[in-house]
């Protein structure tokens, strides 16, 4: 059963989501909606889902990059967007610090805001502390995609979409973006849409 991955303009991804008790944590509803937000998360395919994302209320995320969503990606594409590999792991009621603020833009897309892109600067490397799916306390420390990807979801949580910090000039359907920016490089890109450099 997949779950229905609701859309942009549902309050739901507006709100700060709630925290998860320690009982909540492990019990079979919370267990039941992680192995449902993993199917959903693979089959849409997407690299991280947040429960507010499926319309739950909750400081729930799953996450999972996986090597078949790299192949066909230019190698040099990996290397600047510093992206490997993610096993699939669960971050309940996390806290993002962030450990490199250098920012790091690349375009971005979101399974609710389904079908579009944008320029959105986020910080090259994070540390997470969260509780994992068995309610133990955990530490995640990343950088370069998967920062990202921690980022993006930690904000649905917090009731943002990446449209809030995206660049507006670059905002893309998919399809016109494929065609007309994805093999550019960003100063070309910046430049074509009539932007000035980023600051630090």
């Amino acid at each position: 059963m997949m779950l229905k991955i609701v859309q942009a303009g549902e309050p739901v991804l507006r709100r700060r989501a709630r925290d998860l008790t320690p009982e909540e944590m492990t019990s079979p509803a919370i267990r039941q909606l992680i192995a449902l937000m993993r199917d959903t998360m693979r089959d849409a395919p997407g690299v991280g889902l947040a429960a507010p994302q499926v319309g739950v209320d909750v400081r729930l995320a799953v996450i999972e990059d996986r090597a078949e969503y790299h192949t066909g990606v230019p190698p040099a594409d990996l290397v600047a967007r510093e992206r490997e590999p993610v096993a699939f792991h669960v971050i309940i009621n996390p806290r993002l610090i962030v450990e490199d603020p250098t920012p790091v833009e690349f375009y971005e897309g979101c399974l609710s805001v389904s079908g579009f892109s944008a320029l959105v600067r986020r910080a090259r490397a994070v540390r997470v502390e969260a509780f994992d799916e068995n309610g133990q306390p955990i530490t995640l420390s990343a950088r370069g995609w998967y920062a990202r990807i921690l980022q993006h979801e930690i904000d649905h949580l917090d009731g943002t979409l990446y449209i809030d910090r995206m660049e507006p000039r670059s905002f893309t359907t998919l399809e016109n973006h494929r065609r007309h920016w994805a093999a550019r490089q960003l100063a070309d890109v910046r430049q074509a849409l009539g932007l000035s450099e980023p600051r630090g």
